[in-house]
């Protein structure tokens, strides 16, 4: 029997269910078990006051990046889990690229001069976008990728931007803590939205 095989996957509705529960998914490390998460307090980033920094708008214009949605989210995947301590298994990787053929996962990408340099995944579900990796080659590119995500999902009418936990990175992009019971309650007007990504 094949290595492939052997694989097994989330299935795409037990990772929509767990989502809209406030639920996600990571290993532990790339070949080990998926653990199960749901932090309190949790990290949003509200769409309401993100502000691009000049740095960005600056790198946007100077480099000449250009973007793309959904043109290479097993890419996206793969390069956001190139990383010494990543929580993004095999496992993980080959269930959101079936979750992105249903049209759940999402990637937005940042290429310059025709080559793939940054980018990030999610899933989105109603009008919530659930962020869940980035990657960059280019300084500032996967920043930029974010900031073409927030106004995308502001003009789709999007009220929740979801970063899970925060760190300094994410701080640095305007993530702010709420109790996860705030957290559930926003979550659940959210994902009751008639809008698409």
């Amino acid at each position: 029997m094949r290595e492939d095989a052997l694989r097994t996957i989330i299935e795409p509705q037990f990772l929509l269910n767990a989502y809209s529960s406030g639920y996600f998914p990571m290993a532990e490390s790339r070949e080990s078990v998926i653990l199960w998460h749901s932090p309190d307090p949790r990290a949003i980033i509200p769409l309401d006051k993100i502000k691009m920094p000049r740095s960005v708008k600056q790198s946007i214009k100077k480099k000449n990046f250009e973007f793309r949605i959904d043109t290479a989210f097993r890419q996206v995947i793969e390069a956001c889990s190139q990383r010494e301590d990543t929580w993004i298994s095999q496992e993980i990787i080959d269930s959101y690229v079936i979750l992105h053929s249903a049209g759940y996962a999402h990637s937005v990408e940042t290429y310059k001069d025709g080559i793939l340099v940054g980018g990030l995944y999610g899933v989105a579900l109603g009008g919530a976008f659930f962020g869940e990796s980035m990657f960059t080659t280019v300084s500032n590119s996967s920043k930029a990728a974010f900031y073409h995500l927030a106004n995308h999902l502001i003009k789709k009418r999007f009220i929740l931007l979801d970063t899970q936990f925060i760190n300094e990175f994410t701080e640095s992009l305007g993530a702010v803590e709420i109790p996860k019971e705030h957290y559930l309650r926003i979550l659940k007007e959210a994902i009751k939205l008639n809008v698409r990504f």
